[in-house]
């Protein structure tokens, strides 16, 4: 056991002194948060080419002044124009495209044609699509010869957002939030999957380094070759729970500095509950409801909603989410890595591990997508089967715990991943033995067989 602590000493001293693991324990959640957020605030601040757009209706003008301009597009609306004129010459006339507006539109949903020389984004379709959409429902609507129809459709004009609440086995209630759920099913099933399979590989290439170097023929007179693989996996184990562990202090204070900073003077709460209460008191309360208003409108809608998102992912099972994590890291990467090292142990180069990668990687990424799926559907049976598979359930299961899993399924799960890494262990120590002091023949999954298959 002293010349495994000495291996695991050696292991997690070298990698955690290296500047690359300085740097990407730092960086890594910047960048997770770049993943996430990039894409999202790309999208929604992108300046695309502004587009002028013709628009021509047929021996009609029900739709004259509908659709409104934006500041990426203007409609301009052509009078006594026929279509046929303009779709050959749009462009040279200064127009991105012709929008063609058909009087049977009323009753054929698809009577609407826009003709361009390029593919159009998907956000012009959609306002062009809602403008005409209302209009259409309004024009319905006269048709019953309704009094004051503009000011009674502004006025019941609705938003309705559900407020999700989940009550634990104690009674007590909490306010979630699905979209968090989502987000963080995605960040630890993807987080699971990178650790798992970047420190395996590790592993793998440490092993056919000191293979291929003839260090290992050295070492191997002063311990036994388990207790070299041993040594190599924990070590390098170590090294991951020692950035899990930085990230967590990073994102507890990160947190921390946003709650007493920005959300310091929002008592999400208290705004929430008088707002809806004083409203709805109306008569003596008229006061009060205007000063709930007031202390409502003295905060931006984006603080306000990031408060709120801040308070539901702080509503999250976190204690029990770091536990399973730290769990299924430990016990998935120890199932994986000891399959790594068996496969470097058996190489005499990396150009070989090729051959063997494949059928490992498979439950891994497959994994990964079932893990996607889970996002929509937690409680589907195939989402169940993979969280206790023990090849996938490290990545599934942590994507299903953010919904809310039993614990009866949460503790087979684990006890199945404790039985399978240990058997995994077991195997790829005998296939370890024998393979690491073997050079110069090509291996494959037949001759591993082989060696499984050695006693003594």
């Amino acid at each position: 056991m002293n010349k495994i602590s000495v291996i695991i000493k050696r292991e997690y001293i070298t990698r955690v002194r290296k500047k690359s693991f300085i740097i990407m324990t730092i960086l890594a959640p910047v960048l997770m948060a770049a993943i996430i957020i990039l894409p999202t605030a790309l999208m929604m601040n992108q300046d695309g080419d502004f587009k002028k757009i013709a628009v021509i209706e047929d021996k009609s003008d029900l739709f004259n002044g509908v659709i409104k301009n934006t500041k990426d597009a203007e409609f301009v609306y052509l009078e006594n124009t026929k279509i046929e004129d303009l779709k050959s010459s749009f462009e040279a006339a200064g127009y991105y495209g012709v929008l063609y507006i058909s009087p049977e539109l009323v009753n054929t949903p698809n009577a609407i044609e826009l003709i361009s020389k390029k593919q159009p984004p998907i956000g012009l379709l959609q306002h062009i699509e809602s403008s005409l959409e209302k209009e259409i429902e309004r024009q319905k609507l006269l048709a019953f010869k309704i009094e004051n129809l503009d000011e009674i459709m502004k006025t019941i004009d609705t938003n309705v957002s559900v407020q999700t609440i989940n009550i634990d086995s104690s009674g007590i209630a909490k306010k979630t939030s699905t979209g968090i759920a989502m987000a963080l099913a995605y960040i630890l099933g993807f987080l699971m999957y990178m650790l798992v399979f970047i420190f395996g590989a590790q592993v793998m290439r440490g092993v056919i380094e000191e293979k291929t170097s003839r260090v290992v023929e050295v070492i191997i007179s002063s311990v036994k070759p388990v207790q070299l693989m041993m040594g190599k996996i924990i070590g390098i184990a170590l090294v991951g729970l020692t950035q899990f562990l930085i990230w967590i202090i990073l994102t507890v204070g990160i947190a921390g500095v946003l709650k007493t900073t920005m959300l310091s003077d929002i008592n999400l709460t208290e705004i929430s509950q008088s707002v809806p209460q004083n409203m709805m008191a109306g008569g003596n309360n008229q006061a009060t409801a205007s000063e709930a208003m007031t202390k409502t409108s003295a905060v931006s809608p984006e603080l306000l909603e990031f408060s709120k998102m801040f308070d539901s992912a702080m509503n999250q099972p976190w204690l029990l989410i770091i536990i399973s994590f730290v769990f299924y890291f430990i016990t998935g990467y120890l199932l994986y890595a000891s399959v790594f090292a068996a496969i470097g142990s058996a190489v005499d180069n990396e150009t070989e591990t090729q051959q063997f990668m494949l059928p490992v990687t498979i439950p891994i990424i497959l994994a990964l997508m079932v893990a996607m799926g889970t996002m929509q559907n937690p409680e589907s049976s195939i989402s169940f089967w993979f969280s206790m598979i023990p090849l996938t359930s490290p990545i599934v299961m942590m994507a299903r715990i953010p919904f809310g899993v039993p614990y009866w399924q949460i503790g087979v799960s684990m006890l199945l991943m404790l039985v399978t890494f240990g058997a995994f262990v077991w195997m790829a120590a005998k296939v370890y033995r024998t393979g690491i002091l073997m050079y110069g023949k090509k291996t494959s999954w037949k001759e591993m067989w082989k060696w499984l298959r050695y006693s003594g």
